[in-house]
């Protein structure tokens, strides 16, 4: 059944994003959680506000609320009448008086102006203003939300503010979408577990655990299965096997030109290969496709360029994948304190350090920029972006991504 994409040369990055956001898109299932379990989650559907927000006019300062009507322009004494607290029963202010009033009481009525407390001069019976101002240091009922507002779009991702918003309108609950589960293989016979003894030739496998961190980080339930030893039948056995317990299924190494092509053969014979090979670097030899019914990403086995395609090509595709609506990161201009005349057909990302210079944002490069390793990635705040065919000079304005927005899923 393989159909491996005829089209000739590397496949651009948007093609390749755009291709995989395609090939995840499908319906997504949604179950309701308590709000103390929602931060991190996509909403399911709009919803509104329930209420107006504030419910009523309140003081948004510690003082005394009184009607400007009963004092001259340039203020004089009012009479004090009691006292106004946050979550007591509203009183109506007397003709002629003053209510003392803390931040967040509702606003007695009759009152349109509410006198900061270091602004006044409280007596035994009353208290001395200065000029007031009618409206001053009130907030408005509704003035946040009113009811039947939209107050969340469906596909948002929720932070504390969110959650914190939902528990203001009197939400116990919301619904949201179901996290994807997401079965993670790393293959390779040279690979061991961390903790393990290692023999000549071996290796720890980092992308498993890499891979976990980061996806889990974007809300996805994920499954880490065996390591895949270079064996057809092994790997067709587990493909078969984590397909019909995932979602999608994603696996590093075994995809590059020259490496034992057990995987992308076992794929091919169990469902289709969609795109291989993008014009990306690091990060070339990026496939994807179906393992029967099942998403499949084929990612590349050197460390960095596994952690910059998941980064930059398979992130917005698995947050769409999740409902959300929004799922680009953004782009920073920053100055190079570099020169790049290193040229390439395919979009480099450059492991980079900014610094504050002068007012400016500049970017410095890690001496190594090796697809194998990870230390640089862990040195830099971010990468680089350089289009393909083109050179850096210092002082050049160039795109930046930072990682921790490239690591977050909002």
């Amino acid at each position: 059944m393989s159909s491996v994409c005829e089209q000739p040369g590397l496949h651009s990055i948007e093609q390749a994003t755009a291709a995989l956001v395609q090939l995840l898109a499908r319906p997504t299932q949604s179950h309701r959680l308590p709000l103390h379990r929602a931060a991190g989650q996509v909403l399911a559907g709009d919803v509104y506000a329930r209420h107006d927000v504030p419910l009523w006019d309140n003081s948004a300062m510690d003082g005394y609320a009184l009607n400007t009507a009963d004092l001259p322009a340039t203020g004089g004494r009012l009479p004090l009448a009691g006292c106004q607290a946050a979550g007591d029963a509203i009183r109506s202010l007397p003709a002629g008086h003053c209510l003392q009033i803390f931040t967040g009481a509702a606003l007695p009525p009759g009152a349109n102006c509410v006198v900061p407390q270091e602004d006044c001069q409280p007596d035994a019976g009353g208290v001395t203003f200065g000029s007031v101002r009618t409206g001053q240091n009130i907030r408005r009922q509704g003035e946040e939300s009113r009811s039947g507002q939209l107050l969340l779009s469906k596909g948002t991702r929720l932070r504390a503010q969110e959650v914190g918003l939902l528990a203001s309108q009197g939400y116990a609950e919301v619904e949201v979408t179901r996290a994807l589960r997401i079965g993670i293989i790393s293959s390779g016979n040279e690979l061991r577990d961390p903790g393990s003894p290692l023999e000549p030739g071996q290796i720890f496998d980092s992308n498993g655990h890499l891979l976990a961190s980061l996806l889990q980080g974007w809300g996805l339930e994920v499954h880490q299965y065996p390591r895949l030893r270079d064996d057809l039948t092994d790997t067709l056995q587990l493909l078969t096997r984590a397909a019909a317990e995932q979602d999608i299924l994603i696996s590093s190494g075994g995809v590059s030109v020259g490496e034992a092509d057990y995987l992308k053969t076992a794929v091919g014979q169990l469902g289709r290969i969609n795109l291989w090979r993008v014009a990306i670097q690091p990060g070339k030899p990026l496939a994807f496709g179906m393992v029967g019914s099942i998403p499949w990403i084929g990612l590349p086995g050197n460390p960095g360029a596994s952690l910059i395609t998941t980064l930059i090509i398979a992130r917005p595709a698995l947050l769409a994948a999740q409902g959300q609506a929004h799922t680009s990161a953004q782009v920073l201009p920053v100055t190079a304190d570099f020169q790049w005349q290193k040229t390439s057909t395919r979009t480099r990302y450059l492991q980079a350090r900014l610094q504050a210079c002068d007012g400016r944002l500049t970017a410095q490069l890690h001496p190594q920029q090796s697809s194998a390793m990870l230390a640089n990635c862990c040195w830099a705040d971010g990468m680089v972006v350089i289009p393909a065919q083109h050179s850096i000079q210092q002082g050049d304005s160039v795109p930046f991504i930072t990682y921790q927005a490239l690591l977050s899923a909002h």
